[in-house]
């Protein structure tokens, strides 16, 4: 059995080596993801299983200090999962199943953090609701205490629900309507319905949202930095331990922690995402979806989408006028000066570096994963799972993790005896004083995006047009550029829009990696929201949001289409 799986496989490979266009692209590919992802999570294994590391492994697990913080990580992971879940079902339920108005504003709002800094939510949430408040203090006289873990939960929850919400969104519309009809004509109410039909067959999206946004919350660094307090979470200690105690074996140990419960997550939503085929969705759905007309639940379920939305506005808003103001909550005079400070000073390098880095990444990973997304779906080879699996770690393995993965292996040069296999990519002046890590790390992290939406693509396309291109003569390339590519436009457009917002709008996975000659606007809006200077991060807020917006019209000028960009998006994710 196993000699003839192995002769399959080396036939396989065989006719893959007949194309070297597309044996080309597959080492391209394999050298790419050794590089960038594995060899980096080798290196954090490597130095976390050191023997030095063991002391450490035991004074944290027997520290009621860490203990706690390891709870606290898991703590707002759960929590926020279930708020931001909660928070994307209800949106999408009222734009698929309900006959309401504004259902433009409340979509626009909950898209609106996907182009946002992380910074913006919190940032605005602190000069609202904190403790000098312009609502909580200066209208109500309330001295409110945002800190600390109810502070992360709210800024979080609003921040990732809209993955659930593009998530459930698209389940939801592709359900057929047919089984709702039928159990209404069995005698059904519509509450009825929600419980026995709808919602079962929502339940492995709603999983797979609540176990994507428990990763991204234990993973993120942004919030906690800025919102955190006296709430510690692993993300924000390994930052500490690398930028403030120059501890590098702390650091790793600490993100080989934070990886076992977010790599663990991540496969049980795996195995959800693949449990797909329980939901009766064949093909193009029949009839309309039946809207609830209850006016209790309609209007309840507005009211609360739309202050929800309302709320949104608010911090955004807070955002633009911040920027404009001398010091917002207290004088609200117009000025240029902060817009000034970040153009004309500090931030002019900031921001001319990130948006070259992000420029350059975005193509790169776009086309990546519209060439892996072909090779897993269309040709057949061992190890194809595989291929899949290690590109997607861009996105289940936490930022903070992968950025000290990239600090161990590519401060110094990789060598074998005296040869130097790959030169120092990160920090000093080797290669472009950091760039190529930062774009690596941009690429690495942007590739799961545009991989789902390709695959969704490729999925629903025929593959007898490619076979039809090859047997007329064309080459493997050839039949990619030409047929292949056109026909999941819409994929790789989403794949390029989120490349470019992600790249722009990422800390974690690139806050090690910046030098004097590499900066990133994400890292200098953290140097003024931690100074107090709060004009000045919202200034840089609303230059970042204009130049994602910028690029994703542009974008939609060169690709020609963003048809199903909201649906792809969902799946991406």
């Amino acid at each position: 059995m196993q000699s003839l799986s192995l002769n399959r496989s080396l036939r396989e490979y065989r006719r893959l080596a007949s194309d070297w266009t597309l044996l080309l692209g597959l080492v391209v590919v394999v050298v790419f993801l050794a590089v960038a992802i594995v060899w980096p999570l080798l290196k954090i294994l490597g130095v976390g299983f050191s023997a030095d590391a063991l002391a450490l492994y035991r004074k944290y697990f027997s520290s009621p200090v860490y203990l706690r913080i390891m709870w606290n990580t898991v703590e707002l992971g759960l929590v926020v999962g279930a708020v931001g879940t909660l928070l994307g079902f209800l949106f999408a339920y009222v734009q698929v199943r309900l006959d309401v108005p504004l259902k433009k504003f409340m979509n626009l709002m909950a898209l609106l953090p996907i182009i946002s800094p992380p910074f913006a939510v919190a940032t605005a949430a602190i000069v609202l609701f904190g403790r000098g408040g312009l609502i909580t203090y200066q209208l109500f006289g309330i001295r409110n205490n945002l800190y600390g873990f109810r502070g992360l939960v709210l800024v979080l929850s609003l921040s990732l629900f809209t993955v659930a919400y593009l998530n459930l969104k698209g389940m939801m519309e592709a359900l057929d309507p047919a089984l709702d009809e039928a159990a209404t004509n069995l005698g059904a109410n519509k509450w009825a319905v929600f419980r026995t039909v709808t919602l079962p067959m929502l339940i492995p999206g709603i999983a797979g949202s609540f176990l994507l946004l428990f990763v991204e919350a234990i993973a993120d660094l942004a919030n906690p930095l800025v919102l955190g307090g006296d709430f510690t979470v692993l993300a924000s200690r390994v930052y500490i331990a690398i930028s403030g105690e120059y501890d590098t074996l702390a650091g790793a140990v600490l993100s080989l922690i934070l990886l076992v419960p977010s790599l663990t997550v991540y496969l049980v939503q795996r195995y959800w995402v693949s449990r797909k085929s329980f939901i009766s969705v064949t093909g193009k759905p029949s009839g309309r979806h039946q809207s609830i007309r209850n006016p209790l639940v309609r209007w309840g379920l507005f009211a609360v989408v739309m202050l929800i939305s309302l709320l949104i506005l608010m911090l955004y808003g807070t955002v633009v006028v911040g920027a404009f103001t001398k010091l917002f909550g207290i004088n609200f005079d117009f000025t240029l000066a902060n817009f000034e400070f970040v153009i004309m000073g500090l931030g002019s390098q900031a921001m001319g570096d990130t948006s070259a880095m992000s420029a350059i990444s975005t193509p790169i990973a776009g086309l990546l994963g519209m060439v892996i997304a072909w090779l897993v779906v269309r040709k057949s080879f061992a190890g194809r799972a595989v291929l899949d699996f290690v590109a997607m770690l861009g996105i289940a393995v936490p930022g903070t993790v992968l950025g000290i993965g990239y600090l161990l292996a590519f401060n110094a040069p990789l060598k074998i005896g005296n040869n130097v296999l790959l030169p120092a990519l990160a920090g000093g002046t080797a290669l472009a004083g950091g760039w190529i890590a930062i774009i690596l790390a941009y690429v690495v992290r942007s590739v799961p995006a545009g991989l789902r939406a390709g695959v969704a693509s490729l999925q629903q396309i025929d593959p007898a047009i490619e076979e039809a291109s090859i047997s007329l003569g064309a080459d493997s390339s050839v039949t990619f550029r030409k047929i292949t590519l056109p026909l999941i436009r819409p994929a790789f457009f989403t794949g390029l829009v989120y490349s470019f917002a992600r790249a722009m709008t990422s800390l974690s996975a690139v806050i090690f990696l910046a030098t004097p000659e590499a900066k990133i606007m994400t890292a200098q809006i953290l140097n003024e929201v931690d100074a107090g200077r709060f004009g000045n991060a919202f200034a840089y807020c609303v230059i970042l949001i204009g130049l994602v917006l910028a690029v994703i019209g542009l974008l939609y000028v060169v690709v020609g289409t963003s048809n199903g960009v909201e649906r792809d998006l969902g799946r991406a994710r």
